[in-house]
Parts: structure tokens; C-alpha cells; sequence
């Protein structure tokens, strides 16, 4: 199973097993990651599963939607690195990814 870390606004760092399959919100969810609060569960219309990805894993992510893009600029605190995290789907080639909870979601 592929792991992701989340990182806090207080730096501590949770990693967590995530299944295939599923979502970096789902699994922050299933696994009482705080900081991501998925209030719309994944529909792409809230913005509060934002996440900022860690570097080395924002371009090996793939692009963004249109409709990523344009939910992110209702997102607090935006970066370029910034991503809804109910959008990037868990595969075996992000095992070790690294992302971090901004410091407010709405």
C-alpha cells in the first residue's frame, strides 16, 4: 500500500497507508488526518480539502483540471503548489508523497 505523510500547520507529520484507488482527502478522512475538512466529500466544490504538495511531487502529480483550477481560487493562502486533495487519486507511484494542511480552509 502506498503511504502519504501530512503535515500539520504545527509540523507534525502523520503517515498514513492509503488504498488504491481512493483520494489524498479520502484517506486524510478515514484516517482523522486534521486540517482537511472535505466538507462537500469530494466533489470538487468547497475547496476545503487544499493541501500544499511537497515540491518534488507537484509536477509528477500531472496537470490540473479546469475545474481544479478554478475551485482553488476560492482556497485561503494559495501557493503554487497548491492542490485539492479530493482531486489527486492515490496510484503506487505516489507512494511517499508528501503534503501539507494550509493554515485555514475556509
Amino acid at each position: 500500500m502506498p503511504k502519504i505523510t501530512y503535515i500539520d500547520t504545527d509540523d507534525t507529520e502523520r503517515t498514513v497507508e492509503a488504498e488504491v484507488g481512493a483520494t489524498v482527502m479520502e484517506t486524510a478522512v478515514n484516517n482523522d488526518v486534521p486540517g482537511i475538512l472535505a466538507t462537500c466529500g469530494g466533489s470538487c466544490s468547497c475547496a476545503t480539502c487544499h493541501v500544499y504538495v511537497d515540491e518534488e511531487w507537484f509536477e509528477r502529480l500531472g496537470p490540473l483540471s479546469l475545474e481544479e483550477l478554478d475551485m482553488l481560487d476560492t482556497a485561503h493562502d494559495l501557493e503554487p503548489n497548491s492542490r485539492l486533495s479530493c482531486q489527486i487519486l492515490v496510484t503506487e507511484e505516489i507512494d511517499g508523497l508528501v503534503v501539507r494542511t494550509p493554515p485555514r480552509q475556509i
